[in-house]
């Protein structure tokens, strides 16, 4: 079912309404109650399924012979393309500028924890 956005000329709010179908007739502001509504032209993206990353990342060879080899740069874009449209948090992001830069991030980073472990370090 379709949301639709609105402007009310009356409260000066845009609102959003979920209406089966789309009438000529103008709805009533949720707010105010006024049917002074302007419809607006709402965003809205379209997400590429995981498939469709995965047979993008596959058809680019050289992407592709990047990842086999454990190159950073291959990394970082096939994080990109697969993470796409999504929010990441500071730390993923600072991750993917290292990868970008050819550098392999320590593995604290990625979320192994074993650098700082050792033999040597076990008390016993």
């Amino acid at each position: 079912m379709p949301i639709y956005e609105y402007f009310c000329r009356s409260c000066q709010r845009k609102v959003t309404l979920y209406l089966q179908t789309f009438s000529e007739s103008s709805p009533n502001c949720p707010q105010c109650g006024n049917n002074a509504l302007n419809r607006l032209f709402s965003t809205f993206s379209v997400r590429k399924t995981y498939k469709d990353a995965y047979e993008g990342i596959l058809s680019d060879n050289q992407l592709t012979r990047g990842m086999m080899g454990n190159d950073p740069r291959a990394l970082a874009e096939w994080n990109r393309r697969m993470g796409q449209g999504e929010s990441v948090a500071p730390e993923y992001e600072e991750m993917i500028e290292r990868m970008d830069r050819g550098e392999m991030p320590p593995p604290e980073m990625a979320g192994t924890g074993t650098s700082s472990y050792t033999e040597e370090s076990q008390i016993e």
